[in-house]
């Protein structure tokens, strides 16, 4: 990459207008410098670029960075800053901004970006100049001029201070809603997420960003991907809003066989919550980006799965065919049970993955990895096709993403919103065995229809080696909804043990199903008090 003195610069933004015509120089050339000539673009032709990479061998991306980029930590790494007036479109009258991350810390890969515009794309150079480096130690002066970048952030002409998404780190990219608030993140595939072998990381390794229309609320980007087992082209049709909307296409070229594919993954933390205080050291009530995972199955049928933080890696998957939709949610919303005024996890987005068209067989998985502290996403969550992807075959997905405080999909019946657990028994009476109580509340849905003499039974099911007793359902008129009590009794083993539940009225379902993936103590720890 070439930084241009002056009089050099004039003469390459005279050969830019020269080259598209009659089309006017994009007010970015005053900011930014552009490598090499435009080129013709657009997604056929940037999936024609995702199957020829497949067919070479993989090539590891370049990750060596100067040793005062190499020396950075957090906070240094924090103090760079890219400067506005630098962003791409800034003067350009859109509705759009684009800002540039810097490599360094956990970002060694440099990616490339493009400019989109008039179907010509034009690569976009590196200069030391587009950042402030504070405190950070480094000196601009001394840097490469082909460093590279680390990713993009997108900000909307409504808070231009606020970025709405940021692509950065592997194929990682994450959102924002009408709370203004980031949370989980999504990723563009995920291989052998939580298989008994290394997990692959992909990376998106090239990003095209279209110059929106006047006017557009919507903003289009284009992705290159790459791994030792598959390539792929993507393209984000991005729309903010107080539910942002992601409209995505992928054509997926494998290179080789892929053992456990993962489509739309969604990636989260989960520390500890009501359900689960094993981690539960810290002040604050709760601690998570997401409680639960939500499934709309082909079939219908809606289903809420807790989130837990295990002592061991725990792997579930949940079989369907044409799955309507799925997400990591954060139901609980109120501050009151995080009471942390830093991070507002009441105000963490849910995400929302809504296919297209039918993805045939396969399952929702979640994986669950055990973490000591809220620094470490450790819950993933996506679709596996039934069959395997094998290497020279083409792979077409659509799918949308929803970014919001409430998924677009909603069940009709009454939905869990608390699930607490507890040692079980009598209260009053001494314990003589070890049984683990299940609190589980439900509201919403037809339970305004409820009568005072209307039998509303707790319907309950767990895996071989557990005994359910003491089950209940009762009014729970603080949530103007019911709640569901039944105590778990295990065998001596501490395998783990499936759970469901919903409430039903005279054989009419009222609640969405409820699953839980428990794992009773070793026999030493189980406690009676």
């Amino acid at each position: 990459m070439t930084n241009h003195p002056p009089s050099q610069r004039r003469r390459f933004i005279a050969s830019l207008a020269a080259l598209v015509g009659s089309a006017a120089v994009p007010a970015w050339a005053e900011k930014l410098q552009a490598i090499g000539a435009p080129q013709r673009f657009d997604y056929a032709a940037l999936k024609g670029q995702a199957q020829a990479l497949s067919r070479r061998p993989y090539q590891k991306p370049r990750t060596a960075l100067p040793k005062e980029i190499e020396a950075l930590d957090w906070d240094a790494y924090q103090a760079i800053r890219f400067r506005p007036d630098h962003a791409l479109w800034r003067d350009d009258k859109l509705r759009f901004q684009a800002q540039f991350f810097h490599l360094g810390l956990y970002f060694k890969s440099p990616v490339r970006l493009y400019e989109l515009a008039d179907g010509q794309a034009q690569e976009l150079a590196y200069m030391p100049e587009m950042f402030d480096h504070g405190k950070s130690g480094l000196d601009h002066a001394k840097l490469p001029r082909d460093l590279g970048f680390a990713g993009f952030r997108l900000n909307f002409h409504t808070d231009l201070q606020r970025d709405i998404t940021a692509f950065l780190g592997a194929s990682y990219f994450r959102a924002v809603g009408g709370e203004w608030q980031y949370g989980l993140s999504a990723r563009g595939l995920a291989i052998d997420t939580g298989a008994p072998k290394p997990e692959e990381f992909p990376d998106f390794i090239g990003f095209w960003l279209e110059r929106p229309a006047v006017g557009s609320n919507s903003v289009t980007v284009y992705a290159l991907l790459d791994s030792p087992s598959v390539a792929g082209a993507y393209r984000f049709v991005i729309t903010p809003g107080d539910t942002q909307v992601m409209d995505i296409d992928a054509a997926l070229y494998p290179r080789t066989t892929i053992d456990r594919l993962g489509i739309a993954p969604c990636t989260s933390m989960f520390q500890t919550g009501e359900n689960d205080r094993r981690m539960g050291y810290d002040w604050r009530g709760e601690i998570h980006d997401s409680d639960g995972l939500a499934m709309w199955t082909g079939s219908g049928e809606w289903i809420w799965r807790p989130l837990t933080n295990p002592r061991q890696l725990a792997f579930n998957a949940f079989q369907d065919h044409d799955p309507r939709g799925f997400g990591l949610l954060q139901r609980d919303r109120d501050f009151d049970h995080y009471q942390d005024d830093g991070v507002f996890y009441e105000k963490r987005p849910s995400l929302w993955v809504e296919p297209k068209s039918g993805w045939g067989p396969g399952s929702v998985q979640l994986v669950e990895i055990p973490t000591v502290d809220e620094t470490f996403d450790n819950i993933v969550a996506f679709w596996n096709p039934a069959r395997k992807p094998e290497a020279g075959e083409e792979l077409l997905l659509g799918y949308r993403l929803y970014w919001g405080a409430q998924p677009p999909a909603q069940p009709p019946l009454a939905r869990c919103v608390a699930t607490r657990t507890g040692l079980g028994g009598v209260i009053g009476k001494k314990r003589t065995y070890f049984s683990w109580r299940f609190a589980v509340d439900f509201a919403g849905g037809d339970f305004a229809l409820i009568g005072p003499n209307a039998a509303v039974t707790a319907v309950v099911t767990a895996s071989t080696g557990a005994r359910i007793e003491t089950t209940s359902a009762r009014p729970l008129h603080a949530v103007r909804g019911f709640r569901a009590l039944f105590d778990v009794v295990p065998t001596a083993s501490t395998d783990p043990i499936e759970l469901r539940l919903y409430l039903s009225c005279d054989g009419q379902s009222l609640t969405e199903t409820w699953l839980y993936h428990w794992v009773p103590p070793a026999v030493a720890e189980r406690t009676l008090y």
